[in-house]
């Protein structure tokens, strides 16, 4: 089995499951038990000051980082937070997940996060999607998702609303083209 840690899945259009329809899942990790990711393009209306302020840590309002947008993450455990950002010296609670992405649930990142020792750029999510043994093997064979390496800019720079169109398009294909119509070759 190849892991797809560092991939995004990509809803095709037929997947009409409220939570994943239209969305784009970074996958943080993959093995024989499993996987976990965090869907990366469904903001939700709390700001991560607003976010920071109901867990009880100070943060600047002042800073443009108080007034991002948390997602929703997937639809396990609604209630954590992670942390998606980039590579930071000194965070030794974050998970490096490649090169370019780390994630952690630590209180010292989030404390971090509308101040000067922040990382470059980041993502909150509350929740997660989580596969058990077999699940996302089986939803790939049938047509649920496309699969591409994950591209930090997509998470990072991209606004949230273009991010399933720039994943497709990372495939090489044109979002109007892909039918709503599963079949196999």
């Amino acid at each position: 089995m190849q892991s797809l840690e560092n991939h995004f899945l990509i809803a095709m259009p037929s997947l009409q499951d409220p939570f994943f329809k239209h969305t784009v899942t970074y996958i943080c990790e993959h093995n024989e038990n499993g996987a976990m990711g965090l869907v990366v393009n469904h903001p939700i209306d709390v700001t991560v000051g607003e976010l920071l302020d109901k867990i009880e840590i100070d943060n600047d309002k002042t800073r443009p980082a108080a007034a991002q947008n948390v997602f929703a993450g997937g639809p396990v455990h609604t209630d954590r937070g992670f942390v998606l950002h980039t590579p930071k010296l000194g965070y030794s609670s974050s998970q490096e997940l490649s090169s370019d992405i780390m994630i952690t649930t630590s209180k010292d990142v989030l404390a971090s996060l509308t101040s000067n020792s922040c990382p470059e750029a980041f993502l909150i999510t509350l929740g997660y999607a989580g596969w058990e043994r077999g699940q996302l093997e089986k939803e790939l064979l049938e047509n649920s998702w496309l699969v591409i390496e994950a591209d930090p800019a997509i998470i990072f720079n991209t606004p949230p609303e273009l991010r399933w169109e720039k994943a497709v398009q990372m495939l090489g294909i044109d979002a109007a083209q892909l039918s709503s119509q599963a079949g196999h070759a």
